[in-house]
């Protein structure tokens, strides 16, 4: 985490300068753990964590440098319903302060996110609008939830 808000910092980062030269940095990092519910794995290597927070931690990561717009590929593919749950709420907290560009084929997901919505259909845009007229439309629903002829 220190490694990411060293690039707010216009003071370059150096491995050979004494830890506390960047208490401030420090103080960044640790505050973004402490926010998103982590610090207490701060010590741990991130490939030892799980998935899910491994997940959390590149989100805090995007967060660090307080982007204005983030792009989100798929935040929540391979997680765990618990996880997901987790996630989602993680973006929805800093949704409130960064614009974001969601991509998301949990189709649950990506409606509780969002405030507007663009459906893609091979190459296409198919329907965009509020979510639920996204919900009503019956196109999108044959392309994404299939029809009882498919069954």
């Amino acid at each position: 985490m220190l490694l990411a808000v060293q690039g707010l910092d216009p003071v370059r980062f150096a491995l050979h300068r004494p830890r506390e030269t960047y208490r401030h940095l420090l103080a960044r990092a640790e505050a973004l753990l402490v926010d998103w519910g982590l610090a207490d794995r701060c010590q741990q290597m991130t490939g030892r964590l799980s998935y899910g927070e491994q997940r959390q931690v590149e989100l805090i990561l995007a967060l660090a440098g307080a982007p204005k717009v983030l792009l989100l590929d798929e935040p929540t593919a391979g997680l765990s319903p618990a996880e997901t749950a987790s996630v989602t709420e993680m973006i929805r907290r800093f949704s409130r302060d960064t614009t974001i560009l969601l991509i998301e084929h949990d189709m649950d997901v990506a409606l509780d996110l969002v405030d507007r919505v663009a459906v893609l259909f091979q190459g296409r845009v198919l329907a965009e609008g509020s979510k639920d007229k996204i919900r009503s439309d019956p196109e999108v629903a044959a392309i994404y939830l299939g029809t009882d002829d498919d069954a």
